[in-house]
């Protein structure tokens, strides 16, 4: 299989100066594509690149900041990223060619996946906006821009015949127009069945509530948009947010066919193999099953050294993971 870019570089230079040891020539130097330094899932893959980093000889990762999922499949298309955060739908209409990506199917596989993303819809409570048909004329942002969340939001309020007037940005200027009462507030993915950091820091400065789906749009998002999920959040995602609904999808990590195949398994054995490190930098992970949340929320085939992994660790893999 083709290794990555700066693999092929490095081996290269190698040659050139006539004399080096064998295993820098070999050396995997990865970039890892992220999201937004104040997401919590941020502080996640850099938690992975330092275990790789530890724990896979040959193996270099490199974490760079990004606008998250639809940005980092792109970046991976022009060869300027190996790896990155995929969310399953966003995965889906890439591999397929639609939607965001139509007439441009990616060259795209799943690593992994490592938790479900409640979508939660983030407001301030001064704001007077008590469902999400309130939103109609409010200054919202959407979803950092590039992101699936973005996308997404855009997808449901269109499917529900919701409008806002959508604000972009990075999470980082949204929280602070949220916090300066310059917006009505943001959609921000969530981390399990807690909000992300970002949300609890806003809801340092002010009262935050969040907007959950009715009964009937519930219905109809499962109805129309089966590339997505309806969950239900118990009471306490944050202090004082009674339980709501809300659409989610699966969050993991993607690369593209032509990453080595032995890359691919060594970074999966690892992240299968030291979830306890993972969960010091998301606490959701304490205790999860990656093998088990990767074929239940997968909508892409696995990257052949990922399903190799999988297959020696007695982990049944759906038909629709397998590649054709």
């Amino acid at each position: 299989m083709k290794k990555n870019v700066l693999t092929i570089i490095a081996g290269a230079a190698v040659v050139a100066m006539g004399a080096a040891e064998p295993a820098a020539a070999q050396e995997a130097n990865l970039l890892f594509g992220s999201t937004s330094a104040s997401s919590s899932h941020y502080g996640y893959i850099v938690a992975v690149g330092q275990l790789l980093n530890e724990k896979t000889d040959g193996i270099r990762a490199n974490v760079v900041e990004t606008g998250a999922a639809v940005d980092n499949i792109r970046r991976m298309e022009r060869g300027q990223m190996d790896l990155g955060i995929i969310t399953s739908n966003v995965a889906q209409h890439a591999f397929a060619g639609t939607h965001e990506f139509e007439g441009r199917a990616q060259d795209l596989r799943l690593l992994w996946i490592y938790t479900g993303a409640p979508q939660n819809v983030v407001v301030r409570t001064d704001s007077g906006v008590t469902s999400l048909e309130g939103l109609k004329g409010m200054r919202f942002n959407p979803g950092i821009r590039g992101s699936a969340t973005e996308t997404t939001t855009e997808a449901v309020f269109d499917t529900l015949g919701l409008t806002a007037d959508y604000v972009r940005g990075s999470t980082t200027d949204m929280a602070d127009a949220i916090k300066d009462n310059r917006l009505a507030g943001y959609v921000k993915s969530g981390t399990g069945n807690k909000v992300d950091a970002s949300t609890m820091d806003i809801a340092t400065f002010t009262d935050i509530a969040i907007l959950g789906l009715t009964p009937e749009q519930a219905d109809k998002i499962r109805a129309d948009m089966p590339d997505i999920s309806v969950v239900d959040v118990p009471a306490g995602a944050s202090d004082g947010v009674p339980a709501y609904t809300t659409w989610s999808f699966g969050v993991g990590v993607g690369a593209p066919s032509t990453m080595d195949d032995e890359v691919a398994y060594q970074i999966v054995k690892t992240v299968m193999e030291n979830v306890d490190a993972q969960a010091a930098a998301l606490s959701t992970l304490k205790d999860a099953d990656l093998g088990a949340l990767t074929m239940q929320y997968g909508t892409i085939p696995l990257h052949p050294g990922a399903a190799r992994y999988y297959e020696e660790a007695g982990i049944a893999i759906p038909a629709k993971l397998k590649a054709e």
